[in-house]
């Protein structure tokens, strides 16, 4: 990797180091996670402290080092935070959003860009308000899950392939299971729910909005269920978003 190097990022996260820097992570365009030192951000008329602020889209310019990057420059491309923190239930749902992104994400180059780009357009619907925060999450959720390997299986049985539909799902087999395959644990699922996840994950926003509130709301815990159990821990902003 060359010293100095440009390229698009959303802010995922930051926090403090000593008295006026703070180190930022980045989900970038072409290098993947990134960590770096913003220096000076925390005083007063820093030049660029409030575009290093989470949701936001930047251009930046990073100098290399050995554990963390060093900040140079910053260009604001896109707002979102404007929009997401005027909400509470845009803000949990896209912190939530960040915070997937940052456990799923390796700190390598995603050649296919895909990841960041699917956050991109996440962020920007969030951003928009037409559709409802609770949708743009799961259907992010699943499929940056899809992105990563890790998409339930929603039409045969995850075990043992047999065609559904089924009206189970066990997240540790990988999604929905037939009747012999139903293991203690398997949570029960309506056919409902189980469509409108097929929807979610193929962004078919013109059905997935016409769905009734519970099915919504069952869709919404089996997929939060989901990234649990692939993540082998639970990710915390998804306990403030408002369902």
């Amino acid at each position: 990797m060359q010293k100095l190097y440009r390229d698009h990022a959303i802010v995922l996260r930051t926090h403090p180091l000593g008295e006026a820097d703070r180190i930022i992570t980045l989900l970038t365009r072409r290098h993947g996670k990134v960590r770096a030192v913003a220096k000076g951000v925390r005083r007063t008329g820093s030049r660029f402290g409030a575009r290093l602020e989470p949701f936001g889209l930047i251009d930046v310019q990073l100098h290399t080092g050995r554990n963390l990057h060093t900040v140079t420059q910053v260009v604001t491309i896109d707002t979102f935070a404007q929009q997401i923190t005027a909400d509470y239930g845009r803000f949990t749902a896209a912190s939530a959003m960040l915070e997937t992104t940052d456990r799923l994400t390796d700190e390598v180059v995603d050649p296919s860009q895909r990841g960041f780009l699917l956050l991109v357009g996440a962020m920007r619907t969030m951003a928009a308000g037409q559709i409802a925060a609770p949708l743009v999450l799961d259907s992010f959720l699943l499929r940056t899950l899809a992105l990563s390997g890790w998409a339930p299986e929603l039409r045969v049985c995850a075990t043992c392939g047999a065609p559904g539909p089924h009206h189970a799902i066990d997240v540790r087999a990988g999604g929905l299971v037939c009747t012999p395959c139903r293991r203690p644990g398997a949570t029960a699922v309506r056919q409902a729910a189980v469509e409108h996840m097929i929807f979610l994950l193929a962004g078919d926003w013109e059905n997935a909005v016409t769905a009734d509130e519970t099915v919504m709301l069952e869709a919404g815990r089996l997929i939060a269920d989901t990234v649990t159990w692939n993540l082998e821990r639970s990710v915390r902003s998804m306990s403030y978003v408002e369902r």
